[in-house]
């Protein structure tokens, strides 16, 4: 038994270590005055879900400001006014260079801040898995199904979130700015049962997909890791460098 504690230990300490390095340019780094990127979070995470990309593009050289809103309160209007504002505070007057980063819904909301506000010094635009198509996860209509049960867990946005002409991701217009998209392909059983294949166990990569995008490059992880995989991070370092993904 004690050497079973021991080797847990020992495992939580390795863990420690490996995450604490992973996220060491967050603490020991200050790119102010760089070009900036803003990095939204999606549904039901908050900014913490986003530090190993957050240190990613800090490690880059970019200034990032990670903004946090309430996703599952509000319906999407509100989200929007809260981002705004969060927005406007970091980076409306700003003389760099000024990038957009977000997972999921975060990246609805910033189509949606983008098409209602002039960005001054506007860079690029990636997408990490977001429904650009909406949630054919939403457009289930089966009460006792577990999307639906889900779903009504998760606030009014997620429920806006189906596809079709009422839905808030048709709502939004075509990017006036340059974008690239980031899907993952790695489903699973249960939500095959709704999703289109291919899917990231969330979101299918034809609903990732979007008119008018620059580039698209998509990987074998789920939606999830979407935000977490060093892989994914250098693509999005890459296109915010260049404007192009990494062949």
């Amino acid at each position: 038994m004690k050497k079973l504690l021991w080797l847990l230990l020992a495992l939580g300490l390795a863990a420690g270590a490996y995450y604490s390095f992973k996220l060491l340019p967050l603490l020991t780094t200050d790119n102010t005055g760089n070009e900036k990127v803003v990095l939204l979070h999606g549904l039901g995470r908050s900014e913490m879900a986003m530090l190993q990309l957050e240190s990613a593009l800090t490690a880059a050289g970019f200034d990032v400001h990670s903004v946090g809103y309430p996703s599952m309160d509000e319906a999407p209007d509100k989200l929007l006014e809260t981002v705004a504002g969060e927005i406007e505070t970091c980076c409306a007057d700003s003389k760099q260079t000024v990038h957009f980063v977000g997972h999921s819904l975060g990246g609805l909301l910033i189509r949606a801040y983008l098409a209602d506000h002039e960005q001054q010094n506007m860079g690029r635009v990636v997408l990490l898995g977001s429904p650009n198509k909406g949630s054919e996860l939403a457009d289930v209509e089966d009460t006792e199904a577990l999307p639906t049960r889900v779903l009504e867990m998760a606030g009014p946005t997620a429920k806006a979130l189906r596809t079709g002409p009422g839905g808030f991701p048709a709502s939004l217009p075509p990017p006036h700015y340059p974008v690239g998209i980031i899907a993952g392909t790695r489903d699973n059983r249960l939500a095959n049962e709704w999703l289109p294949i291919p899917n990231d166990g969330l979101v299918s990569v034809e609903s990732a997909r979007l008119d008018g995008m620059d580039d698209f490059v998509s990987f074998d992880v789920t939606h999830w890791d979407l935000r977490n995989e060093p892989q994914v991070a250098a693509q999005v370092v890459a296109f915010l460098e260049t404007g192009r993904f990494e062949r």
